[in-house]
């Protein structure tokens, strides 16, 4: 595993993190956060991102619990608050409130004393964000959060907060959680330079395109039953990827890795990771295999005539946008 410094903080984060979206938060999951947790270690995957929100706490539960039998010190933890967490004016959002209130949730249920980088999961237009500002560096100075970091924000966004914690001389943001991936590219417009500008690193999310970038869906094909591209449940978001013209892009980037000798979602991973703002790739896993096989991508550099050849590839889709 190799590592990186998560924006213009001293923490190193691997390369590739464990998140906890759409996978673990139920009694018949425990067991495989559990082990895909286990095969993290074993790959040198000290980063582990989960949130408040993920199956109303269950998944932070989940990742409190696989990770109980390591030294606290040997991993980094993340979790997020924003999202509705009950049916009250209040229970929801960033205001100072909600903030103080779920951090101490999150603490118990992750089992934990401090949570390493806290995220605010979206940008708030109902809370000044002087307020955000100043409960999370009140919970800074107060141990009970070790860096503050917001997710999916606009350049614009987290342009003025930092402005205003500069001004207040509040402890600047850490990182940016956004999601990118080879079909959703827009931080590369603006928010890659203000984030490096203003001290943050990214942590992004569905770097596989919610598994798209697997290669297990194949254009003209029903999916696979047991993927999540099958389970009506869950695939509100991946559905937009199944048309015949994202997977015969598709097709062809497995071409590309298989050509190099490695897994398209190794490809991928390795491309996501070729931008020297990214401090880390969240990767989903139910299974360690997955987890194993993922953890190798950060072996993968590719040469400027691949990265040209996947950027051709890509261009036949420009116009493509999936649902968010």
């Amino acid at each position: 595993m190799k590592y990186r410094r998560l924006g213009n903080t001293g923490l190193k984060v691997s390369e590739i993190g464990l998140g906890s979206w759409l996978t673990y938060g139920t009694a018949a999951e425990q067991k495989a956060a559990d082990e895909c947790v286990a095969a993290a270690f074993e790959c040198g995957i000290n980063f582990f991102d989960t949130a408040n929100a993920y199956n109303r706490g269950e998944g932070e539960k989940a990742i409190g619990a696989a990770l109980r039998p390591y030294k606290r010190s040997d991993y980094v933890l993340s979790t997020k608050v924003f999202f509705p967490m009950g049916d009250g004016a209040n229970d929801r959002g960033l205001s100072r409130k909600h903030i103080m209130e779920q951090c101490e949730a999150s603490l118990r249920r992750l089992g934990t004393d401090y949570i390493d980088v806290y995220f605010c999961h979206r940008f708030d237009q109902d809370t000044p964000v002087e307020e955000t500002l100043r409960a999370l560096d009140d919970l800074t100075a107060q141990g009970k959060i070790l860096y503050a970091a917001v997710s999916e924000w606009s350049a614009a966004q987290i342009a003025a907060a930092s402005g205003i914690s500069h001004r207040l001389n509040l402890r600047p943001l850490a990182s940016n959680q956004p999601i990118y991936n080879m079909f959703e590219r827009y931080i590369e417009q603006e928010v890659l330079e203000v984030s490096r500008e203003a001290g943050l690193g990214q942590v992004v999310f569905s770097p596989l395109a919610q598994g798209i970038l697997t290669g297990k869906y194949k254009p003209g094909q029903q999916a696979p039953a047991g993927t999540r591209g099958a389970d009506d449940s869950v695939n509100g978001v991946i559905r937009s990827y199944l048309r015949d013209d994202v997977l015969g892009v598709v097709a062809q980037l497995d071409e590309v890795a298989a050509g190099l000798g490695v897994k398209l979602s190794q490809l991928a991973l390795a491309w996501v990771l070729r931008q020297p703002g990214v401090s880390s790739a969240l990767i989903g896993a139910s299974k360690p295999a997955q987890v194993q096989e993922n953890a190798q991508a950060v072996d993968i550099v590719l040469q400027p005539d691949t990265l040209e050849t996947i950027d051709r590839i890509l261009s036949q889709v420009a116009g493509f946008a999936p649902a968010r």
